[in-house]
């Protein structure tokens, strides 16, 4: 009797201290705010802004005066760089859409974790151990996250939530939408303020020790009305709101060991002026079109991201192409009303780890956004007022970064920072290796 009491008491300690190591592993909730401009936080007084949760990041963690982010400077490459610290032409999501140049995608994006070729943070929890989860988060279709209800879309009809059912995991929607309601699928600050319902039920519920969270309103209400609008910032002061809750959460279920990130993947520049290449390079005889403006054949195809454009080949080793097109973008750079910034060939467009395929690259002055189309001009007024996808060496286009969490010092300034870092900050919080990053910690 005293030998099995004594087994049943090593038992009850080898669980209990299971459960102990598992409580005392530090949490990390990852919220990324899409649009968001560092100022909008550091000078919050100057602008207007009542954030008071966003604002005890300055004072109670670190943070980035601005994150120089990635070519281009869009959601789908910038938000892998956030999660594996390495630029698109090595994680492989090298703009929101991919090159279609024929068009038989049908507008496809970049939706699936399974394009990604290296480590993401998600795959470093896994292997130490971890139970993760994801909501809304870019490129994570398949991903191998615990809980994951990626993003997603096709039709933009309601048909669409039976795919995303179907692509989450089994049994997470339907279990979270017969208490909450229905997971929304929109972009208005609603939405993202019911995504931030779900996601602070699922921190409750499931007890990940990392969570990735995309809130998607500010950049959706900056494309139509601008950075700095009175409208950009009534939907900042809501999901203020949102990273709040957030963060009590985390608290409440990690407390004293529960780490909070804020990130962004592109800042925001006013926009005017459209200006669409592709004309130049159907009159040019590049791009080949039937009677119904079909592509048939082309030998040089722009790639748009928002405020540049790859000039991808279609033989990579036609010299004469190349300097056909070389000429092509001299003539247009030249027109002041185009308002091209500067066009980068291969060697520096690779060397910034952008669109490996690419052999040019038009980078858009602030003011000015690279459209599509074979009709209409080349130059057009247009009526949206925001956009981003510039090169990330202009200062608008920084994104942000704040983390709270314990040892992470109060008040720090990380000055001006390199996107690729963020990853290896977090998993370093976290305990956790992730060696293929480029970037390095930025604490100690």
């Amino acid at each position: 009797m005293k030998t099995i009491a004594a087994l049943v008491a090593v038992v009850i300690l080898l669980l209990h201290g299971g459960v102990l190591a598992q409580s005392a592993r530090p949490t990390l909730v990852m919220i990324s705010i899409d649009g968001l401009r560092p100022d909008y936080v550091t000078a919050a007084d100057a602008h207007g802004l009542k954030i008071p949760n966003l604002r005890r990041f300055l004072r109670e963690g670190a943070f980035a005066d601005g994150v120089a982010g990635v070519i281009p400077t869009v959601t789908y490459p910038s938000h892998t760089t956030l999660i594996t610290g390495v630029w698109p032409a090595k994680h492989g999501i090298l703009a929101n859409t991919t090159f279609d140049p024929l068009g038989t995608n049908q507008g496809g994006w970049y939706w699936y974790a399974e394009d990604i070729k290296v480590p993401t943070l998600w795959d470093a929890a896994r292997q130490a151990g971890m139970t993760t989860a994801s909501i809304q988060w870019p490129a994570s279709v398949g991903a191998r996250v615990t809980w994951n209800i990626p993003e997603v879309w096709r039709a933009n009809t309601d048909e669409d939530a039976k795919l995303l059912r179907a692509l989450a995991t089994a049994g997470l929607l339907p279990e979270l939408e017969q208490e909450l309601g229905p997971y929304p699928r929109g972009q208005e600050i609603e939405d993202d303020e019911r995504r931030g319902t779900y996601a602070t039920r699922l921190l409750e519920k499931k007890r990940p020790q990392l969570l990735t969270l995309h809130l998607l309103a500010l950049d959706h209400v900056e494309h139509e009305t601008g950075p700095l609008s009175r409208e950009s910032f009534a939907v900042l002061e809501r999901q203020d709101t949102v990273v709040g809750k957030l963060r009590d959460a985390a608290d409440r279920i990690a407390p004293g060991n529960a780490y909070v990130a804020i990130v962004s993947d592109h800042g925001f520049v006013k926009i005017e002026t459209r200006f669409n290449p592709f004309p130049a390079f159907r009159d040019a005889g590049l791009i080949t079109l039937n009677g119904r403006g079909a592509v048939t054949d082309w030998k040089a195809m722009p790639w748009t991201a928002g405020g540049s454009a790859a000039i991808v080949l279609k033989d990579p080793a036609d010299r004469a192409t190349l300097a056909e097109v070389r000429a092509l973008l001299d003539k247009l750079a030249a027109d002041p009303a185009n308002g091209i910034d500067r066009v980068l060939d291969a060697d520096a467009l690779h060397a910034r780890g952008g669109f490996p395929i690419g052999s040019f690259l038009i980078g858009s002055k602030p003011g000015w956004f690279v459209g599509s189309g074979y009709t209409g001009g080349v130059i057009t007024k247009t009526n949206r007022s925001g956009t981003h996808g510039h090169l990330p060496d202009l200062p608008e286009l920084r994104a942000a970064f704040f983390v709270v969490g314990p040892r992470v010092p109060a008040g720090r300034s990380l000055g001006l920072v390199d996107m690729r870092d963020i990853a290896p900050t977090l998993a370093q919080r976290l305990g956790l290796s992730l060696p293929s990053a480029d970037g390095k910690p930025l604490l100690p």
